[in-house]
């Protein structure tokens, strides 16, 4: 065998085995999104609880079904950043409920706005109800980051929500979970509630697939090569 042949081979071979491990490794997250969608599932299909009655443990109390109920704090609003809605720019409102007998808010995601840079609304125009005695299900703060500080010119807006920059803005301690808001719009003024994530497998099968093409195709020409020279 030539050397030109010897190299060529290395490089196809080589190539393959990329393409082989990419492809197992969109399999495994296949495979992870899968497990993560039967947890979604399984919680969403659970019979709502208290939000008093979550587990502490918020990896546990993540995406559960809640009832919750209290009195808004409009004027502690937070502004969550660059949330896109079917292809349109916007915000999520997310305002502090205060509840009886306890001084630890909950933050609660109301829903979207449109605003065409992403980051800028009036908020005194979204504002519904004083009291809250609705359901939601809980999401839990990122806790890996980086997270960029706030812009001194908008301290209340806020791109990823920083639990611990978010107490730094806020009068009353926090809870260490948010909960999103599933009632349907109670007056006019009320954004239109965040959808949960869709239950779908991603592209990841699909990327398999087409790695594992890349592999077949790069072995298939090396031999095709090898026989006709």
């Amino acid at each position: 065998m030539t050397l030109r042949k010897w190299i060529l081979s290395v490089l196809a071979i080589s190539f393959a085995i990329i393409f082989i491990i990419l492809g197992f490794w969109q399999i495994r997250r296949l495979r992870e999104r899968q497990s993560a969608n039967d947890l979604l599932a399984a919680r969403r299909l659970a019979p709502e609880v208290e939000i008093d009655s979550l587990p502490g443990d918020t990896a546990a109390a993540h995406f559960r079904r809640v009832h919750i109920r209290g009195g808004y704090d409009y004027p502690q609003e937070i502004i969550y950043t660059l949330r896109g809605r079917n292809g349109s720019p916007g915000v999520n409102i997310l305002t502090p409920l205060l509840r009886n007998g306890k001084d630890t808010a909950v933050l609660v995601n109301r829903g979207w706005v449109y605003a065409a840079d992403g980051t800028t609304i009036a908020t005194q125009s979204w504002r519904e109800a004083d009291a809250l005695n609705g359901h939601g299900f809980v999401e839990t703060f990122p806790t890996k980051g980086p997270f960029d500080p706030p812009n001194p010119a908008r301290p209340r807006s806020f791109r990823r929500l920083d639990r611990s920059a978010l107490a730094k803005v806020l009068p009353y301690p926090v809870a260490n979970y948010y909960v999103v808001l599933t009632d349907s719009a109670s007056s006019p003024s009320a954004p239109p509630r965040v959808e949960p994530a869709p239950l779908d497998e991603g592209p990841h099968r699909n990327y398999a697939i087409q790695w594992f093409s890349f592999a077949a195709i790069s072995i298939v020409g090396l031999v095709i090569f090898l026989r006709r020279t």
